[in-house]
């Protein structure tokens, strides 16, 4: 099979390459899936960047959409022909969907409805489970205001659609009007341009200066200063999977303490299997349901991996970003 690899942490033209690797058989309790299309997250470039590697090779991404073609023991064989959208494919292990095949344990080849494409398919690893999981965290959020961080990203976009399906009025930060366009086609009511608006001050003014009642946050190291500045409501959350420096935050413990203020981190690859368990069934029920949107801002096919890369590293792109793997 035709497969992308990295043997060695650098920039995507100097490590990365595709060529032949055995086609994967399925083992005890695994599917094989021939995939149709493959993922291009953040973390998968964050991780060909800086990630130590521990194996002679690393075939990249952790989402995909694709169909059950092999089926291991222990596995009904009526899973063959099977449409799934993948999870973890590459979480601590070394084989991802940067390939025309991939075998992984069979509950992490979850069932796709037949009016939802690949490419969405290919979103809902990483971007639908972090959003849905961020959602959730905030609790009953109908009627309330959600403020999400990055509302234009991969995340920001889904996480949007499903506050609102819950009844929330959402807020978002941009940082340009084509990138609140796309927001507002998610469902974010009022569009805040980090860029050239205090936000806290925005938000307190959308809000009757009380703020938001929960923040859904991509970047800790900003948002605590929003905090700080007022931008949450007393007893609100902040519903955290992500922070763009690692320095200790700098939030009042009195504060936090007198306004009630709930701190909500997770990681989406390591969820409980309770927390799981409702995540995918959830997301599931979403994607049946036929609400929500997939925006793919752009395909390339698997011999242009490199470009794919860069293009998610540049943050150009607005939508989701996937590997035809129909077009090697």
């Amino acid at each position: 099979m035709r497969a992308a690899w990295y043997e060695k942490n650098g920039e995507a033209r100097d490590v990365l390459f595709v060529r032949e690797l055995p086609t994967p058989e399925a083992g005890p309790g695994e599917v094989r899936v021939k995939i149709h299309s493959s993922g291009v997250n953040p973390s998968d470039v964050k991780s060909r960047r800086n990630r130590p590697i521990h194996d002679p090779r690393i075939v990249p991404h952790s989402d995909a959409g694709g169909v059950i073609d092999q089926v291991g023991p222990g596995v009904s064989k009526e899973r063959l022909g099977e449409r799934v959208w993948l999870w973890n494919a590459q979480y601590q292990r070394p084989f991802g969907t940067a390939a025309q095949y991939v075998a992984l344990p069979q509950a992490q080849a979850v069932a796709l409805p037949e009016h939802v494409d690949f490419d969405g398919a290919a979103c809902m690893g990483i971007p639908g489970l972090t959003a849905f999981e961020a959602v959730r965290r905030c609790g009953d959020i109908a009627g309330k205001t959600v403020l999400v961080i990055g509302a234009a990203s991969a995340v920001g976009h889904y996480a949007a659609q499903m506050a609102t399906l819950k009844g929330a009025r959402v807020l978002g930060t941009v940082s340009s009007e084509a990138k609140a366009a796309h927001a507002r086609a998610a469902g974010v009511k009022d569009t805040i341009n980090y860029k050239t608006e205090s936000v806290a001050e925005r938000v307190k003014e959308l809000t009757g200066g009380r703020g938001a009642d929960a923040i859904i946050d991509m970047d800790f190291s900003t948002t605590t200063d929003l905090v700080r500045d007022g931008a949450l409501a007393p007893h609100g959350t902040v519903a955290c999977f992500g922070s763009n420096r690692v320095e200790p935050p700098q939030i009042p413990f009195r504060l936090c303490l007198t306004t009630s203020l709930s701190l909500q981190f997770f990681l989406v690859y390591d969820l409980t299997p309770a927390e799981r368990e409702v995540a995918l069934k959830g997301l599931s029920e979403l994607l049946t349901s036929g609400k929500l949107k997939h925006a793919i801002g752009a395909r390339f096919a698997l011999n242009d991996i490199v470009a794919a890369h860069e293009a998610v590293e540049q943050g150009k792109v607005l939508g989701n970003v996937v590997i035809d793997l129909l077009s090697v």
